[in-house]
Formats: structure tokens, sequence, C-alpha cells
């Protein structure tokens, strides 16, 4: 999946839950991307985050609630 992908759709699902309660946030994006990315995106994520791509910050405060895939 491409750079741009990852970062679109997971500032998309920070847009969603920017109109949530505060306290629920960053939660309710990391348990989007835990329980609908695969290993392989979520490995993708984390390098892309890791590069400085342009994720909302709200994504980036969510980032320590995803789940790190194993490395292979």
């Amino acid at each position: 999946m491409s750079h741009d992908k990852i970062v679109r759709m997971a500032n998309q699902i920070a847009t969603f839950f920017h109109s949530q309660p505060q306290a629920e946030r960053a939660a309710g994006v990391a348990n989007h991307i835990n329980k609908f990315w695969e290993p392989r995106m979520r490995r993708q994520f984390f390098e892309h985050l890791e590069s400085g791509a342009p994720f909302d910050p709200l994504v980036k405060e969510a980032a320590s609630l995803v789940k790190k895939p194993e490395t292979v």
C-alpha cells in the first residue's frame, strides 16, 4: 500500500474521531486501526510515522495505542 494511502486512511479515521468526546478520540482511532488493519498495514503505518509522514496530530497521539505487528 502506498505511503499516501496509509496516511490518508489514518487521517480520515482521525477526522471522524475528532467529533467524539476528547477522552475517547485517541483510543477510538487506535481501536479502529487495531481491528481493521492487517499487520502489514500497521507495519507500514509505523514506518511512515517514523519517517515523519504528515499524520493528523490525533493519529500521532493514538500511535502509542496501536498494536505493533511482530517482525518477521
